[in-house]
């Protein structure tokens, strides 16, 4: 039996913070010249992103209101690994379970019982006993659920999280399947004044995203399978009946391919001061490249045309990325509307990012998307192209 998407939390941490306001932190830390400010403040409102959210609060405030960095002109010491660190293990588990609670909320109240796997991805933050018995304890688990942990894959790192879920529930009906992404991005901000690294700077965020996944004869006997259109209701949101206001998405297939010409332009590394990331203009020239080679691919896997597909949940890497992915597959901006809207208002949460992108489609979901087929994507370092197709239900 295939395997369902049926339902999706997000969170985002408490400080929302406006984009043109990191750009001036930025200016301050790195201790920008004139010339140098006004490029910075352009590269920033070239993003697009109108606003990120972060666990750290110094992104809004002046120099002498810090609570993480050092309150001084070169922000020295500068954190090391092991204050962001803590502060990872301090803030992962209060946000996933918020993204977690959103998830569970049209659920049954027995829900929490019958998981039978648990998923945790992350490229951000690591400590052991980890995030995944954190989230067992704190939500109520079964302690004797199956936990996998999937780290330091970067953008794509749900995507590993859903094909895993899929194959688990390929071989056992039954499993309900609980992913839980949580990225801190802005813990590791970096202070060298490099093209890579102010980039990066620019577009990453933190947020969270629970998915839940499940087998077909499990979503049979909790009588979760959509049912009719609520033609009275006020909503655009089809309904399945009591159980959740969100129809279910299938997994259909799922397409994983490498370009090594890419490796060297995004990479994410552990250093003395956090993690760094290498992000390279070559990006989006790359995934402009591969994207339809790889679109086909998928396609010819899946045995659909390019007319099949409907809708599109593409991660928002950046502007450049989608502008990129528009050009090869000969797209509109109206095609990536639930992109955009996600990096404007959330930025780049890496991995959690596609899975905001997909509620985001969902909760916009029509009684006339019904049966109809969506294309998802994210890149990662290696450089790693991953895809898959999701169908309304």
């Amino acid at each position: 039996m295939p395997a369902y998407i049926t339902a999706i939390g997000t969170a985002v941490p408490d400080h929302r913070i406006d984009q043109q306001l990191i750009a001036n932190f930025m200016c301050q830390a790195l201790s920008l010249n004139d010339t140098e400010t006004r490029r910075l403040k352009a590269l920033y409102k070239q993003t697009k992103i109108q606003q990120r959210h972060s666990v750290i609060s110094d992104y809004s405030q002046e120099n002498g209101a810090y609570t993480f960095f050092p309150n001084n002109a070169d922000l020295e010491p500068f954190p090391s690994i092991l204050p962001r660190m803590l502060e990872y293990r301090k803030h992962a588990m209060p946000l996933a379970k918020k993204a977690i609670d959103q998830c569970f909320a049209n659920l049954k109240d027995t829900i929490k019982s019958t998981i039978t796997h648990l998923i945790t991805v992350s490229c951000t933050g690591m400590y052991a006993p980890g995030l995944d018995i954190d989230i067992v304890q704190t939500m109520g688990l079964q302690t004797n659920i199956k936990r996998t942990c999937i780290n330091f894959m970067g953008c794509y790192g749900a995507f590993n999280a859903l094909k895993l879920a899929d194959s688990i529930c390929n071989a056992d009906s039954n499993a309900k399947v609980l992913i839980v992404s949580v990225e801190l991005c802005t813990l590791h901000f970096q202070k060298k004044i490099s093209d890579n690294n102010l980039l990066s700077n620019a577009l990453f965020a933190d947020g969270a995203a629970a998915v839940l996944v499940e087998g077909g004869r499990q979503m049979e006997s909790d009588n979760i399978r959509p049912t009719q259109f609520d033609v009275t209701a006020t909503s655009s949101v089809y309904h399945h009946d009591t159980q959740t206001k969100n129809p279910c998405l299938k997994l259909k297939s799922f397409y994983c391919d490498l370009f090594a010409e890419g490796q060297n332009d995004m990479e994410w590394n552990i250093a003395n001061n956090g993690f760094e990331m290498i992000l390279t203009p070559n990006v989006p020239k790359i995934v402009k490249s591969g994207i339809g080679k790889l679109f086909d691919k998928l396609l010819k896997e899946s045995d659909l045309q390019k007319e099949d597909i409907a809708m599109y949940a593409l991660h928002p890497g950046g502007k450049a990325i989608l502008e990129a992915i528009e050009s090869a597959l000969e797209l509109t901006k109206a095609d990536n509307k639930f992109a955009y809207e996600i990096l404007a208002n959330y930025g780049n949460m890496s991995s959690a990012t596609v899975l905001f992108v997909i509620k985001n489609l969902m909760d916009n979901l029509l009684e006339s998307d019904q049966s109809k087929n969506i294309l998802s994507c994210a890149f990662g370092p290696g450089l790693t192209l991953e895809s898959m197709i999701l169908e309304v239900v």
